[in-house]
């Protein structure tokens, strides 16, 4: 893929998931040398773990100041599943300076009559989180279909990486930031003229299919696939980042005017 030197003065801002913090992108960024990447913490996660926000407004508020207060002005995103979401929120807002989007098994949004019955199951969990032992949570969290491409190593090692969140910060975010108070995007997707490149785990079977759906309806992405499941950048990522840098290095001329 052709590049163009001024493309990498452009910064890349990245959206961990729920349960993470900036730190999960830090073996991607360890192999992207010579590129300005952001990890953020999200509301309720590592360094914010105090920080609450009540809606997806708020989280997009907080987004922009972040983006604000490091001076950030012209960038690219990129969002791995709760992360992807807050940026495709983001995104649908048109935002000035924002070039390109990059989503890792990300949710557009569902239909309006499906969403109480999601506001309802996240709350079930959000319940869980706040009175129950954290390790106990997880433990049933990572055996969720979602995460099926996890053996019992793999799980044990997510659930370690996961005790040191605090579980009423989750359940705030998780309340917050419900699949069921998402907008349906797919619309957006279908319209906008922003550069969007959709990445999809083979083995995720609900996300991959989710993604393809969207390819089907005419949505305006440029749909990747890997071979794996959920969490791609986490468990392949020097796979990952030979993708980021490709797409951070695309041609200017491919990038948002």
């Amino acid at each position: 893929m052709a590049t163009n030197p001024g493309d990498r003065d452009l910064p890349l801002v990245l959206l961990h998931g729920l349960l993470g913090d900036g730190r999960d992108w830090q073996p991607v960024i360890d192999a992207l040398p010579g590129i300005d990447c952001h990890a953020l913490d999200l509301p309720g996660h590592g360094l914010n773990q105090p920080l609450r926000v009540s809606g997806f407004d708020e989280a997009n508020a907080w987004l922009c100041g972040e983006l604000e207060a490091r001076g950030i002005h012209h960038y690219l995103l990129a969002g791995y599943s709760l992360g992807g979401r807050l940026a495709l929120y983001h995104a649908s807002h048109s935002p000035a300076g924002l070039q390109a989007l990059l989503l890792e098994n990300c949710h557009p949004g569902l239909p309006a009559a499906e969403r109480p019955a999601r506001i309802k199951h996240d709350e079930g969990w959000a319940r869980r989180f706040e009175g129950e032992p954290l390790a106990k949570v997880l433990a049933d969290w990572y055996r969720q279909p979602v995460f099926a491409d996890l053996d019992a190593a793999g799980r044990a090692r997510q659930l370690a990486r996961r005790l040191g969140n605090q579980g009423r910060a989750v359940a705030a975010m998780l309340r917050a930031t419900s699949l069921g108070k998402q907008p349906d995007l797919a619309p957006w997707l279908a319209s906008t003229s922003l550069p969007v490149t959709w990445i999809s785990g083979t083995e995720d079977q609900k996300f991959h299919r989710l993604a393809c759906q969207l390819v089907k309806l005419g949505c305006n992405i440029n749909h990747l696939t890997m071979n794996g499941g959920h969490n791609l950048h986490a468990n392949q990522p020097e796979t990952f980042a030979r993708l980021l840098r490709e797409w951070v290095n695309q041609p200017k001329e491919k990038l948002h005017d």
